[in-house]
C-alpha cells in the first residue's frame, strides 16, 4: 500500500457519476473521476458486462493461482467504481436508469449516435427529469458530420487522424513505414479531454444551476493532440513525415545502440554537443565546421550520425547514461515496463498500488499521476466484479426493495 490508498476528503466527493460506458475512452474518464472522489456507478450488461472483462489473457489470478473472470485490460480502467448489472433494453431497466439519473450529477455514455434515444435515455430525456445533469457522450466521430454513424476504433482513428503518418521509421530505412502507438492513444486522450470537459461543466453549473451536453469524439481528440506537428504543417504547407526515434530539428537527439543495449541521447544545444564529443573522445567532431552548430548538424545528419553510432556502440549503456547525466546532457535508458515500474523514482512517487480484491485477495495496479496538496486522490476500491454492487446501489439510490430486486433478477433485468 502507499499514500494513494489513504482515505480522506477528496476533490470530487460531492459528485455522483452514472457510467454507461465500456472498453477504454469512457472508462478512463470515469476512473479519473473516481480517483478524485466521485461516486461512479458503472452500469453493465447482465451476464457479460464490459467487453474488456473478457479481453484476455492475461486474467487476474485468485488466491490459488487460478484464472478469474477479470481480464487485466478491464482492471486497468475501472478502479474505484461500483458495478451494477442492468438490462437497459428492458423498460424496467430504462426506468431504473432514469431514476438513477435524478440523483446523479454526471452521465457518461459511449453508445452509437442516437441509440440511447431509442430507450429514452438521451440527454433531452434525462435533462427533463434532472436539469442539473451534465451528460457526456463519447463516440468515434462525434454527434454530427458525415462519419457520425460510423463505429470508432482507436487503430483506425490513429490512421485517419494523421498520427501514424508521423510515427514510425522513415520509409527508406529498415523497418520503415507507418506505425501505431503501443497504447490506444486516441481512447486515452479522449478520456482525458472528457474529464476536463466534465469538470469545466461542473464549474459552469455552479454559476448557472443548469447542466449541459458534452460531445467528445476520438477523431477530434487525436487530431488536436498532434500539437506542434499540426502547426508545422499549417505554417509551412508541408506535412511532416516520420522520423523514427530522431528529432526533425535537433541533432543528435535520438536512440543510439550501445555495446549492451540502447540509450536515448537528447543534445539540446551546441554546448551540450561539445561535452558529448568530449565524453566520446571525439572532440574533432565538435570542432568540425560541418557539425559545430545545430543547424549544420541537421544539414549534415547523414554524415554525422553514422560516426556517432560507431562511437556509442563501443561502450555499455550504463557508461553513457552515467557520464552524460554527470555532464548535464539529457539522456536515459529504454526500460521495459517491468524496469519502469521498479525504477526508484516511480516507486518513490507511489505509482505501484495494491488494492483488496474479493476474488484474488489483492490486485496490483498503477495509480494516478495526480498529486494535490489539500484534496489528494485516494484509491480505495479495486475494479469491481460484475454486478458486485447491484443490490446496494439499487436499494440506496433507486429505492428498490428486496422483493422487487428478486423479481428483476428472476427476469434477468439485473
Amino acid at each position: 500500500m502507499n499514500d494513494q490508498s489513504n482515505t480522506g476528503e477528496r476533490a470530487l466527493s460531492n459528485l455522483r457519476v452514472l457510467d454507461l460506458t465500456r472498453v477504454l475512452a469512457g472508462p478512463w474518464c470515469t476512473q479519473n473521476l473516481a480517483d478524485l472522489g466521485a461516486d461512479v456507478i458503472k452500469v453493465e450488461r447482465p451476464g457479460s458486462g464490459d467487453d474488456t472483462r473478457h479481453w484476455g489473457p492475461p486474467f487476474l489470478k485468485d488466491r490459488n493461482g487460478n484464472e478469474t473472470s477479470e481480464a487485466a485490460y478491464y482492471l486497468a480502467a475501472n478502479r474505484g467504481k461500483r458495478s451494477v448489472t442492468l438490462d437497459i433494453s428492458a423498460s424496467e431497466g430504462q426506468a431504473i436508469v432514469r431514476k438513477l439519473a435524478t440523483v446523479c450529477d454526471v452521465v457518461v455514455e459511449n453508445y452509437k449516435v442516437g441509440q440511447l434515444a431509442k430507450y429514452g435515455l438521451d440527454y433531452e430525456s434525462l435533462a427533463a427529469v434532472n436539469p442539473r445533469l451534465i451528460y457526456c457522450s463519447i463516440t468515434g466521430f462525434g454527434q454530427d458530420g458525415p462519419y457520425k454513424d460510423r463505429a470508432g476504433y482507436d487503430f483506425i482513428i490513429q490512421g485517419m487522424g494523421g498520427f501514424m503518418s508521423i510515427t514510425g521509421e522513415r520509409d527508406d530505412l529498415p523497418g520503415g513505414g507507418p506505425q501505431k502507438a503501443g497504447v490506444a492513444v486516441s481512447d486515452l486522450m479522449t478520456g482525458m479531454y472528457a474529464t476536463v470537459a466534465i469538470l469545466a461543466a461542473v464549474v459552469q453549473r455552479a454559476r448557472t444551476g443548469v447542466g449541459q451536453r458534452i460531445d467528445m469524439a476520438l477523431l477530434d481528440s487525436l487530431v488536436s493532440m498532434l500539437a506542434n506537428m499540426n502547426t508545422n504543417y499549417l505554417t509551412t504547407g508541408r506535412p511532416p513525415g516520420r522520423a523514427g526515434n530522431a528529432h526533425p530539428n535537433i541533432v543528435p537527439y535520438q536512440v543510439f545502440a550501445a555495446s549492451d543495449g540502447h540509450v536515448i541521447v537528447g543534445v539540446g544545444n551546441d554546448g551540450q554537443y561539445a561535452k558529448f564529443c568530449e565524453i566520446a573522445d571525439r572532440t574533432d567532431l565538435a570542432t568540425d565546421a560541418r557539425f559545430a552548430r545545430n543547424a549544420d548538424r541537421v544539414r549534415n545528419r547523414a554524415v554525422l550520425i553514422p560516426l556517432l553510432e560507431q562511437v556509442v556502440r563501443e561502450r555499455p549503456a550504463a557508461f553513457w547514461a552515467e557520464e552524460l547525466e554527470r555532464a548535464g546532457i539529457p539522456c536515459g535508458p529504454i526500460n521495459s515496463i517491468a524496469q519502469a515500474l521498479s525504477d526508484p523514482q516511480v516507486v518513490a512517487r507511489g505509482l505501484n498500488v495494491d488494492l483488496p480484491h474479493p476474488l484474488a485477495g489483492s490486485v496490483a495496479l498503477v495509480g494516478t499521476p495526480i498529486r494535490m496538496s489539500a484534496s489528494p486522490p485516494a484509491l480505495e476500491r479495486a475494479p469491481p466484479t460484475l454486478g458486485q454492487h447491484t443490490d446496494e446501489v439499487l436499494r440506496e439510490l433507486a429505492g428498490v426493495d428486496p422483493e422487487t430486486l428478486a423479481a428483476l433478477r428472476a427476469r434477468r433485468v439485473i
